[in-house]
């Protein structure tokens, strides 16, 4: 090699090595420490989960083969599937996966994407429950999901890929009603023509049990047009599945309003160890909000779900802070937003309801940091909060999802030593 060529190699690796040494390296933003409590590790009334907690320790010692299941049902915190998402993979890490849980039958909204599973639909008509007002009224024929599918006749179809490991078996399950058949198939195969009117019932759940794991699993009507309320995977085995039933905007009046003989029937067929109640803060954002009769509906509501799924836990996740815009003063970074003032009476509300009647509660505002957090955690260098000051980022359900199994867990491991 010539004089100037090596010169030149050499001028260019001298540059490298200096751009190198100008380069910072990727150091991930320290995330918060979870914030002080009025309740012992986050939870109150943490013996209100014995049952569940039961359940866990039989699954974890291997006396246990079906699956735990959590059903949590609230706005559009549960809809999104992230904070949830981060909970059914840290109970699934040390219990064990047994599928996804509950889905609505088919994407509610544009954009639906729930973890452990991918959905599209050909040909069915999603209706989701309009939001209840404060006036309130029934909403006929639809259950947990929020939403009903209905199909638009022959040539409809439902396709699910569900992810996760092969099971010793692997359920669907299928509420719905309809004088037509249903066919499911999977990986190409038909596994059932079944109708939901048998025996004179104007509405049924179907079981479909097989082995391994297919998939994909596609649902036809074949004859007539038919309306769906839920769709359940679930591996047999042990394990732990978590289902997240949100619809954006919702309030308890919502829960409230749901059909009783479906949601009798749905709770029946899905069996909860756990029902976790994830409302609030709509109800904060309300100005006029009637803290006696949020109350009262809180507590008909407790005392429903004990009537309908009387060997379930029960728990209620505290309205976590949010942030109004457009406040004199406000206790935001800008002085320009503030909590409204019906949220910290929801909070107050649920927190006392659920100390008086044996259920378990979370702290959400306090374990996110309080009064105002939501505007500290969205000023982050590493956001954790939308600019709305209402909705996590992706990385700040990661977060929060991660205290409140960590929580959990702790209540658990507890829970364990007592024994």
């Amino acid at each position: 090699m010539g004089r100037i060529a090596a010169a030149l190699l050499g001028g260019v690796w001298g540059l490298a090595a200096a751009a190198s040494a100008q380069e910072t390296a990727y150091v991930p933003t320290a995330l918060p420490e979870p914030g002080p409590s009025a309740c012992a590790g986050g939870l109150c009334r943490a013996d209100a989960l014995d049952g569940v907690f039961e359940a866990l320790a039989a699954t974890e010692a291997g006396r246990r083969i079906a699956p735990v299941h959590i059903l949590q049902i609230g706005d559009s915190h549960t809809a999104g599937d992230r904070i949830t998402g981060k909970v059914r993979a840290a109970l699934q890490a040390r219990f064990g996966d047994a599928g996804r849980g509950v889905l609505p039958p088919g994407p509610p909204y544009e954009g639906f994407a729930p973890y452990q599973v991918e959905m599209t639909a050909v040909g069915w008509r999603p209706a989701p429950a309009p939001l209840v007002g404060p006036g309130g009224f029934p909403t006929i024929g639809v259950g947990l999901a929020g939403v009903q599918a209905i199909s638009l006749g022959p040539g409809a179809e439902l396709r699910l890929r569900p992810e996760g490991r092969d099971a010793l078996g692997y359920l669907i399950s299928v509420c719905g009603e309809g004088a037509g058949r249903l066919r499911v198939e999977a990986d190409g195969e038909v596994w059932s023509e079944r109708v939901f009117n048998e025996h004179g019932a104007t509405r049924s759940c179907v079981n479909m049990l097989a082995d391994g794991r297919p998939e994909e699993i596609v649902l036809r009507p074949l004859d007539a047009t038919l309306m769906l309320h839920d769709v359940r995977l679930s591996h047999m085995g042990g394990g732990v599945a978590l289902s997240s039933l949100g619809v954006v905007g919702a309030t308890l009046r919502d829960l409230a309003a749901r059909d009783d003989a479906v949601v009798a029937l749905q709770l029946a067929s899905w069996r909860p160890s756990l029902i976790v109640l994830a409302y609030g803060t709509n109800e904060g954002f309300e100005d006029g909000l009637d803290p006696a009769a949020y109350e009262a509906l809180l507590r008909r509501e407790i005392a429903r779900l004990r009537r309908l799924a009387p060997a379930a836990s029960l728990l209620i996740l505290g309205a976590p802070d949010a942030l109004r815009s457009g406040v004199e003063a406000g206790c935001s970074a800008d002085g320009r937003r503030a909590p409204p003032p019906s949220l910290a009476v929801v909070r107050d509300v649920q927190r006392r309801v659920a100390a008086d009647t044996g259920v378990a509660f979370w702290d959400w505002h306090g374990r996110m940091g309080g009064d105002c957090s939501s505007d500290r955690l969205a000023l982050l260098p590493e956001p954790l909060m939308r600019g709305d000051r209402v909705h996590f980022t992706s990385a700040g359900a990661d977060w929060i999802g991660g205290i409140l199994a960590d929580d959990l867990l702790a209540a658990y491991e507890a829970w364990r030593a007592a024994r």
